[in-house]
Order: C-alpha cells, then sequence, then structure tokens
C-alpha cells in the first residue's frame, strides 16, 4: 500500500520501488514523450539506474514527437526502442480503407489503432512482467479510476502518476528542467498521430484534441482500454479481413 499522506513525487517513487521489487529487470517505460511519459522516464532512471525505455512508432507521428524522441535519448544518454507496425498489415489496411480511413467511423479508427499500436505493443511487450505508463486519473472521464497498479493488464500496467495533476506535472517538468514537445506551446494538451491530434480550447478536457470528431466515450486506441459493444465485435471483423489479406500474400 502507498501512503497517501506525502508527495505525489515520493508516491510515484514508491510505486517504482514497488515494482522493482516484485519485477527485478523485467521492466520498462511505454511512453509517446509526451510530459508525463518524460516525467516518468526521469523518475524511474533516477530510482532504477537503467530501464528499457520502449515507444510506438506508428508511422504518422509529427515531427515534433520524433524530436522528443530524439532529445530524451540525448539528455538520459538512451537508445529508445521504437515498436513499429508490421508493413504488411499497414499496406493491406490502407489498401483497402485508404490512408485516413480513420475518419470514416470509430470502427475504422479503431482498425488503425490496432493495425498501428495495439497489435505491434502486444509483441513487444512479451516476456516483460510490468510496463510503466503516463496515464493519470484526471486526464479524461475514463481514466478517472485507473489504479496505480493495474493488474486487469498483462503485462501489469504500473500507472506511477495516477494521481497527479496537470499541475505536478508541469511544475515537475519545470523544475527539472525536462525536455517537452514544442506542440504545447502551440495549444495542444494531449499528442498522438498527427491527423488525429489537434490544440484544445479552453475548457476542454486534455484529450479533447485526441479523434475530435467522435463522441468521448470512443476517445480512447485499444491500449489502455478496449472498445466495446458494436463497435468491438466491427472492429474485430475488420482486423480479421485484413490478416486474412496479408496471410494470402505470404
Amino acid at each position: 500500500m502507498i501512503p497517501s499522506n506525502i508527495s505525489p513525487v515520493d508516491r510515484a517513487v514508491s510505486a517504482i520501488k514497488s515494482a522493482q521489487a516484485e519485477f527485478g529487470s523485467s521492466l520498462a517505460v511505454l511512453t509517446s514523450c509526451q510530459r508525463e511519459g518524460v516525467v516518468t522516464i526521469d523518475l524511474a532512471l533516477n530510482t532504477l539506474g537503467s530501464v528499457r525505455v520502449m515507444t510506438i512508432d506508428t508511422g504518422r507521428l509529427p515531427a515534433a514527437t520524433h524530436e522528443m524522441i530524439a532529445a530524451v535519448e540525448a539528455r538520459y544518454g538512451i537508445t529508445v526502442e521504437r515498436i513499429r507496425p508490421d508493413q504488411g498489415e499497414v499496406d493491406a489496411m490502407v489498401a483497402g480503407h485508404g490512408t485516413d480511413l480513420f475518419y470514416d467511423g470509430v470502427p475504422f479508427r479503431n482498425l488503425c489503432c490496432n493495425i498501428r499500436k495495439v497489435r505491434p505493443l502486444a509483441l513487444a511487450l512479451k516476456g516483460l512482467g510490468a510496463y510503466f505508463t503516463g496515464l493519470r486519473r484526471e486526464q479524461s472521464e475514463t481514466r478517472q479510476n485507473v489504479d496505480i497498479f493495474d493488474r486487469t493488464a498483462s503485462p501489469v500496467k504500473i500507472n506511477a502518476l495516477a494521481d497527479w495533476t496537470a499541475g505536478d506535472i508541469a511544475s515537475y517538468t519545470r523544475e527539472h528542467q525536462l525536455p517537452e514537445s514544442r506542440l504545447y506551446a502551440e495549444g495542444y494538451t494531449s499528442i498522438g498521430c498527427e491527423p488525429c491530434t489537434r490544440a484544445t480550447a479552453a475548457g476542454e478536457d486534455e484529450r479533447a484534441g485526441r479523434w475530435w470528431w467522435e463522441t468521448d466515450d470512443a476517445r480512447e486506441c485499444g491500449l489502455h482500454f478496449s472498445p466495446t459493444g458494436k463497435v468491438e465485435r466491427t472492429v474485430d471483423v475488420l482486423l480479421r479481413e485484413i490478416l486474412e489479406k496479408v496471410k494470402t500474400k505470404t
């Protein structure tokens, strides 16, 4: 049990130490190099000494994110592991549904996220006991109940910053002079693939700029939350079609 009467930094460090005690070296940080991810990297490296750092390169990331990956590598003297989708699966998806299929409905957007993010990540995580993410409860309604140790996930998902506020993140970033994406200065509060992210307006929640053309309850990519109901069944059908096309070509 992590004490609740200590500072956010101390709670996060306590979570990281608990993870090390339980999982040893079978740990990694998964980051998109947003502020939360860089804070997690900084805390994890300072606490553990070394840890694998992984990021998903979907093929549609903005230039600013590639700049951030390079900045993180330079700051910490590490190599960030790039997780990339299977090119055959991407080619089959694009051939069947177009480059920007995600605008055609939630099932098609989920298909794109599955091909470019979920499937390659599942392969990359094999053999790990647990991994750190930058999820915070304050980010959106769909994340307000995330646990620090999510044992429903496999590998175990450790959200060391779950109870941090945006102010906590900003303060730590400033105090430790961490690198941060130039897109924040342009009004972005959550940064994903370039065509699927926009700046947010005053009063919008932090993730309002992600897949902004969809309803709030649909705005997750499947890495952290599975779609439900009709959306899930439809994307399963679409995904199966893509995989069958790839199989016939091999």
